[in-house]
């Protein structure tokens, strides 16, 4: 299976329901990449976590991942070329790493060393195709060399969740990010681009259904976009208005929406930064079970996570018989000289030790020893 060309230029959003063309990110590769000195990310089609304390670069990581991506599978296909070209990409992936890392130059995401340095970037598709990968330097201000690149566009664009909600900026907020030079991150504007996708109608197939539901029962009703340009939940008493509900079930309101557009069926990946944020461990089951059905539904899934109880409840599943077809990968981030380095594997044990995991089991045991006392 092939990578669909884009047909015509067009402004409105791609087809999600019918697109063929899709990819998987297989490999990416980070040389002298902000916190990164030489890391090599090796990925699976289904569930990978990226672990590690803070500063350590998950969300870095996540978001190299995103951009890359989201330059081979473009959100608005308005302006593009046939298929990729250098001159583009060039363009295309400069613009979209300083609007998601937001440095006041390209340059600065290099790795900070004595004289000049070159950041590389690498990322590998499957089904095989050419990778893209491209260099820049610390004195680039938005300069991109790109060696090599993919010859077909892909077809869906990459989701990206930040760790806060987004139901509640949404009403104006794409118009004033593309009309104000807002010091904010263009996940959340992208984001509120597929939120804001109409919502599929008729009766909803299984897959879907089996996804969408436990999500709305939890929210007390389906999530909707008035013609106000803010978000509801239809609840049996009435419509509620998304900044009344709880802060923590309007991330759970995001997912029940871009599954109901499907954005996030079928195909195509999901970034999460720290889903379990502000959620309470009832809630963090059910965004689990949810990670993980969207993997069994086709989606590749990137979470960025250092809670112990979210790690332990998808391992819990994913080692169940539900989610046995699923993939996992568990990558673990760790300070090292001159940069970060990584464990990984296919289980929690191979991402070695974790302080704040361990900080977490030791709590636990000292609680369980001053009980028996």
């Amino acid at each position: 299976m092939g990578w669909n060309c884009v047909a015509a230029a067009s402004s409105r959003l791609p087809d999600i329901e019918h697109h063929q063309g899709d990819v998987m990110l297989s490999r990416l590769t980070l040389r002298n990449f902000t916190v990164f000195a030489d890391a090599d990310f090796r990925l699976c089609s289904g569930l990978n976590v990226v672990i590690g304390e803070n500063g350590a670069g998950k969300s870095h990581a996540l978001k190299a991942a995103y951009c890359v991506q989201s330059v081979v599978s473009p959100l608005k296909r308005d302006a593009l070329p046939p298929a990729p070209t250098k001159k583009y990409l060039e363009g295309e992936i400069a613009r979209k790493l300083r609007r998601v890392f937001r440095p006041e130059e390209l340059g600065r995401l290099a790795s900070r060393r004595k004289g000049r340095s070159r950041c590389e970037v690498e990322a590998v598709f499957e089904p095989k195709s050419h990778p893209l990968s491209f260099h820049f330097n610390t004195n680039s201000k938005s300069e991109v060399n790109v060696i090599s690149l993919p010859r077909r566009w892909a077809d869906h664009p990459p989701v990206f969740l930040p760790s806060r909600e987004l139901l509640s900026i949404y009403p104006g907020f794409v118009s004033l990010y593309e009309t104000t030079d807002l010091e904010i991150e263009e996940t959340w504007r992208d984001t509120c681009l597929l939120l804001g996708v109409p919502a599929t109608r008729g009766v909803r197939p299984r897959p879907l259904e089996g996804l969408a539901t436990p999500l709305e029962e939890e929210l007390g009703g389906k999530v909707v976009l008035g013609r106000n340009d803010r978000f509801y939940v239809e609840t049996p008493a009435g419509d509620l208005e998304a900044h009344l509900v709880a802060e923590g079930l309007r991330k759970l309101a995001m997912i029940a929406r871009l599954i109901a557009t499907r954005s996030l069926v079928g195909a195509g990946s999901l970034y999460w930064d720290e889903p379990e944020a502000n959620l309470n461990p009832k809630v963090i089951k059910l965004v689990a079970r949810t990670i993980l059905g969207l993997c069994a539904a086709g989606i590749q899934v990137f979470v960025a996570t250092h809670s112990l109880f979210l790690l332990r409840e998808l391992d819990i599943l994913a080692g169940g018989a539900e989610f046995a077809d699923v993939e996992t990968r568990f990558i673990g981030l760790h300070p090292a000289p001159g940069g970060v380095a990584l464990e990984q594997g296919e289980s929690i044990d191979d991402v070695g030790d974790i302080d704040s995991l361990s900080e977490e089991l030791s709590q636990s045991d000292r609680y369980l020893a001053q009980g028996v006392r």
